[in-house]
């Protein structure tokens, strides 16, 4: 049986939980990033996280779409998010959200890299002209990361014994593909690529390189990066699926709230703390991922080509 049906048959089929929002430890003080919070799993972990009394910034495109999300938070949490300007398809903008961060926070305790895009039209792509979900999921996930890593940075520096945590939402599609690197830029490859299969696939399988890659190089530095697969949940992401894909998919689907556990346990708990590197799957289990997201000679390729395509920016 190979891995990835042993994975497929494991994760869409996981044991009950035996960790929840419950066991979350009380946050007070905390400031914490979760991109893509104002919907879906992002929106409940941003909710978890105010209920245990964390400083949220739900960092999202549409202003006009997540002011009233954060309201509603509110009302169901009693604490209040903040909203940042994210648009993860403009590295530029990306800049300028992390810039806007900076300068009212010193330190950021743990960033959700949670938002993401699957099967767009394949004629959408970024601004900087990379296929577009490889530039949300990825590219502005990554470069994100990286211009905030003075705040990061500066928990273990002022807070002896701290750690900080980024964790990245994957998918078990990060089991179905690897990196195809003349489909990144807007290629005649991409272009014959169905947006639903390799160009999302390859997308999450990255994610997953990018954790593993950024743990080797910031492990001893105290931050902590840990990719998950959230599981099969029901969320916005599907809207843009084919009429059939979605048939199959919705058979095998878990309630928004499932997909949020792994990703708060990996952000939250004590014991992920010692995960630096690893892989989570449902719900809170320690997985292991595709043989090349583990590879160091991927990852350093992967991470020059992200260097090499953001210096200009």
């Amino acid at each position: 049986m190979g891995v990835a049906f042993s994975a497929f048959i494991d994760q869409t089929f996981p044991p009950k939980p035996k960790w929840g929002v419950a066991d979350i430890p009380d946050l007070t003080g905390k400031v914490v990033i979760v991109t893509g919070g104002n919907a879906g799993i992002g929106r409940e972990t941003v909710k978890a996280l105010l209920t245990k009394n964390a400083k949220v910034y739900v960092a999202a495109r549409n202003r006009g779409k997540t002011l009233p999300v954060i309201d509603e938070l509110k009302k169901e949490t009693g604490n209040e998010a903040l909203f940042l300007s994210l648009d993860l398809a403009d590295l530029k903008k990306v800049k300028a959200s992390a810039e806007e961060f900076l300068r009212k926070e010193k330190k950021l305790h743990i960033l959700f890299n949670n938002a993401g895009i699957l099967a767009p039209p394949i004629e959408q792509v970024t601004a900087q002209g990379f296929d577009l979900q490889f530039g949300v999921n990825v590219i502005g996930h990554w470069y994100f990361t990286e211009l905030l890593m003075p705040a990061l940075l500066t928990v273990a520096k002022e807070e002896p014994g701290q750690k900080a945590r980024v964790v990245t939402t994957s998918s078990y599609a990060v089991y179905l593909d690897t990196i195809h690197w003349d489909m990144i830029e807007d290629t005649p490859q991409r272009r014959k690529a169905g947006p639903d299969t390799t160009l999302y696939f390859q997308s999450k399988h990255a994610n997953a390189v990018v954790s593993t890659e950024s743990a080797r190089r910031y492990g001893n530095q105290g931050i902590v990066f840990i990719s998950v697969n959230p599981g099969n949940i029901t969320s916005g992401l599907q809207g843009t699926m084919t009429l059939i894909t979605k048939f199959f998919i919705s058979m095998i689907l878990y309630p928004t709230p499932f997909g949020a556990l792994t990703q708060l346990y990996a952000g939250t708990d004590p014991h992920a703390l010692d995960l630096n590197g690893a892989f989570l799957i449902p719900w809170a289990r320690v997985g292991k991922p595709h043989k090349a997201v583990l590879d160091p000679a991927v990852g350093k390729k992967l991470w020059e080509w992200l260097e090499d395509h953001t210096k200009d920016i």
